[in-house]
């Protein structure tokens, strides 16, 4: 059983951050020389430690993933993303997008797309939850973003999210719905039609968002969250302490309608977190660097 938990973690799905924010940064010595004691496995062979082999099943890119390529990956996270923000808007604070994209960034920064062009944000919305699409798009509500108590809950929630991406969860929903069809088609409508042939491709992107990954993609994506949070610095047991405030929101409350929709129950996937992890993570000293998070206006 996962000991050690706190607050809210939530869905998977999509939205566009406005230009601006900065490059990953590194977040400062205290979180590097705390994740080293996760390291990222750099070549075959190279035996992990016992926390990344949580992700022996993969947390690692194959490229082609749902027969995919990268700019057609691009192409269809930013349409989407900007279907969607303009249904939710960013919340209207620089301070905050700078630093939730800093945040970002940084943990994505461990994963094995560290090139991918990551943007983060939170909107506007009182429902607690969080999207991601393709290409690197992720943002966090505003509900969800005022649950989280430091800088650690918001690195466990932006993992999650980054699993989803790393693993190209949501392309193989949209292979399988045949929403996309990809081997060039999308490439040439964009080239030929600009935004609105890709978006004839993909749909207004609501069933995306609308949609349930399976069960796996998610208990996939928690367990990817704690290893990049824990190869950041921070402290890995965030994420199922975010969890464990989610579930104690109640069912019939509006705000967690569609995450308990499109999610197993926090209870669930707490388990499952606690049957893979085990005490993997329970010598690593990670940050929750409270005093640093920004709070919202």
């Amino acid at each position: 059983m996962v000991t050690r938990m706190r607050t809210p973690l939530a869905c998977c799905l999509s939205l566009m951050l406005c230009a601006g924010a900065a490059h990953a940064f590194d977040l400062g010595q205290m979180l590097n020389a705390a994740g080293q004691q996760v390291q990222k496995p750099q070549q075959q062979g190279q035996q992990p430690s016992s926390a990344a082999d949580l992700l022996k099943s993969g947390i690692d890119m194959v490229t082609g993933m749902a027969g995919c390529s990268e700019p057609e990956e691009a192409a269809i996270g930013q349409q989407i993303a900007g279907n969607l923000l303009g249904a939710s808007p960013l919340v209207k604070d620089r301070q905050l997008q700078k630093y939730v994209n800093n945040v970002g960034r940084w943990v994505a920064s461990q994963s094995e797309r560290p090139d991918l062009e990551w943007h983060f944000g939170v909107i506007e919305s009182n429902d607690i939850n969080a999207f991601a699409a393709p290409g690197g798009y992720i943002f966090v509500t505003r509900g969800l973003y005022r649950l989280l108590q430091n800088e650690a809950d918001l690195a466990g929630v932006l993992g999650h999210e980054i699993g989803h991406v790393i693993r190209k969860h949501h392309l193989k929903i949209l292979q399988q719905s045949k929403m996309v069809d990809f081997g060039g088609k999308l490439l040439a409508a964009k080239a030929g039609g600009g935004n609105s042939s890709v978006q004839g491709l993909i749909g207004s992107g609501a069933e995306i968002v609308s949609r349930s990954l399976d069960k796996g993609a998610e208990f996939e994506a928690d367990r990817i969250a704690m290893v990049l949070a824990a190869r950041a610095g921070y402290d890995a047991f965030a994420l199922p302490e975010v969890l464990q405030q989610i579930g104690h929101v109640g069912g019939a409350d509006s705000s967690v309608a569609l995450l308990f929709k499109t999610h197993p129950h926090p209870d669930e996937r707490l388990a499952k977190l606690g049957e893979a992890v085990d005490s993997r993570f329970d010598s690593l000293k990670g940050q929750t660097l409270a005093g640093r998070f920004y709070h919202i206006k």
